[in-house]
């Protein structure tokens, strides 16, 4: 088993802890565009102790682990296959369903519940976030991810370097996780009141699975992908 301390990343404790990405969800810590930072740091600033977190994040392991994800000993081609067939998938499938889970929602409820109109603002700018993101991805940076796996030397791309769109993706990621925070500020964190229907209890549902499917996704890419080609580039730079 991989060690959790205090002075573990963050997301080296989902890569080969998968499981435990719902635990850091519940408990608020970043995994994802955080995932770089120690257990200690990201616990507290949140005022909870670090050492305690540690330990109950290796029980959560204990019991339920069976190692890293196959996508975490993924090679890079597998890899970029593995985000668009999974995550860009759903998102793809996903986005449509919420934005007319949304319109519902706000038709029926936004007299009663005004900050509805805030979630359905917060929904659309990041729906308009994600979607040129995911076909910058699959029409730009996926292919040249594909072609520097294969490479004996050093491709020539009209970007330059792939640094380039990478460090774009990184902004774009920060952008989305600062629109997931504001849907969860204002959704209560998905808590749904008394008086909603079960389409309101579906959306603030599917805004959560949203939350947590795109947090894994960025980590994927985030911590695992990205820092992976650029190791590959550099290689081949130096020949």
């Amino acid at each position: 088993m991989h060690d959790i301390a205090p002075h573990s990343r963050l997301a080296d404790v989902v890569t080969y802890h998968p499981p435990l990405a719902r635990e850091l969800e519940r408990l608020g810590l970043d995994y994802c565009c955080g995932g770089l930072r120690k257990l200690s740091e990201a616990c507290e600033e949140l005022g909870l102790d670090p050492d305690r977190v540690a330990g109950e994040l290796r029980t959560v392991a204990a019991a339920a682990d069976d190692g890293p994800a196959e996508w975490a000993m993924m090679g890079l081609s597998q890899l970029v296959d593995h985000l668009e067939t999974t995550h860009h998938r759903y998102l793809w499938d996903e986005l449509p369903r919420i934005a007319g889970l949304v319109e519902k929602v706000v038709a029926a409820h936004a007299e009663r519940h005004p900050e509805l109109y805030a979630v359905a603002d917060t929904f659309h700018a990041l729906h308009a976030e994600l979607v040129p993101h995911l076909q910058k991805e699959e029409t730009g940076l996926f292919p040249m991810i594909r072609e520097l796996a294969t490479a004996d030397e050093l491709p020539s791309f009209q970007c330059g370097s792939v640094a380039n769109p990478i460090s774009e993706m990184l902004r774009e990621h920060d952008q989305a996780g600062e629109l997931l925070l504001t849907l969860r500020e204002i959704t209560g964190e998905y808590r749904a009141p008394d008086d909603g229907c079960s389409t309101y209890w579906t959306l603030y549902d599917a805004l959560a699975h949203l939350e947590a499917d795109t947090h894994l996704h960025v980590h994927k890419e985030n911590n695992l992908l990205f820092p992976a080609v650029t190791s590959v580039e550099r290689r081949l730079v130096a020949g």
